[in-house]
């Protein structure tokens, strides 16, 4: 598997999660505090990939072999849709997982409460998300979750990440709910307006973040989004210019 660091070169993986509304598709985007190497920008959310993120037994919809193959590595793949999982549980309290193999349903008495306080274990560090997943029998749902695009951090910038990018839909019977220890603010907005708002320089967003926005631009809903980026319809051509950003080819 590739080594989580290497050259300064973090492992990392972000998720745009999706829902319909009466003004179309709208993202779900989280502004960083400011401080770190990253401050006051808008994001989608996500973080590093851990060691504990190899945890293909508690996966589902997708092996690491698949997993592999769609990202272009050799072994190890599977760690970032479970990265994806814990980084969207800890950051919006969204669990993108089934359990006991049917989705997640955040209405049922008690549940909702009950994962409140696992994500704050998991915040605190006093429990770690593979443990989460086999004390409540969730497997994290890979086949839910579309890989979308590959970026790397340029030289010049201060922290280097080497990120995947996907695409999920907010499941149904729950809401999102930032955690203001890793977030600033948090919104849902249609991806033509956060494009906006950092052309009047009300938002700041890096070349990753523009250049997902703007594809995300082209659909009007949440099921024709994901079927264009299952199908793989949805991939940018690699430009010189775009390389230069981090941009990588698209296995």
């Amino acid at each position: 598997m590739q080594p989580l660091e290497q050259n300064n070169i973090r492992l990392a993986a972000t998720v745009m999660l999706v829902r319909d509304s009466d003004r179309g598709l709208e993202v779900y985007m989280v502004q960083r505090p400011g401080r770190g190497a990253f401050p006051d920008l808008h994001v989608f959310p996500g973080g590093k990939v851990d060691a504990d993120d190899w945890a293909p037994e508690y996966c589902s919809g997708l092996d690491d072999q698949q997993a592999s193959a769609l990202l272009g590595v050799a072994r190890g793949g599977l760690r970032y849709w479970v990265a994806v999982a814990r980084e969207c549980f800890e950051e919006c309290g969204v669990l993108l997982a089934h359990q006991n193999g049917k989705p997640v349903d955040f209405a049922r008495p008690g549940l909702a409460a009950r994962f409140a306080q696992h994500r704050e274990d998991l915040l605190a560090g006093k429990v770690s998300f593979s443990k989460i997943c086999e004390m409540e029998s969730l497997a994290v749902a890979c086949d839910r979750l579309a890989y979308f695009s590959h970026w790397i951090t340029p030289e010049a910038a201060p922290r280097r990440f080497d990120t995947r990018f996907f695409l999920a839909a907010l499941p149904h019977q729950q809401a999102t709910l930032a955690d203001t220890q890793e977030t600033a603010d948090d919104q849902w907005d249609s991806p033509g307006e956060a494009l906006l708002k950092y052309a009047s320089k009300q938002w700041l967003m890096i070349e990753p973040t523009l250049r997902s926005l703007e594809t995300l631009s082209r659909y009007t809903t949440v099921d024709e989004a994901l079927l264009a980026v299952n199908l793989k319809n949805h991939v940018t051509p690699l430009t010189s210019a775009l390389s230069l950003q981090g941009m990588q080819k698209y296995h």
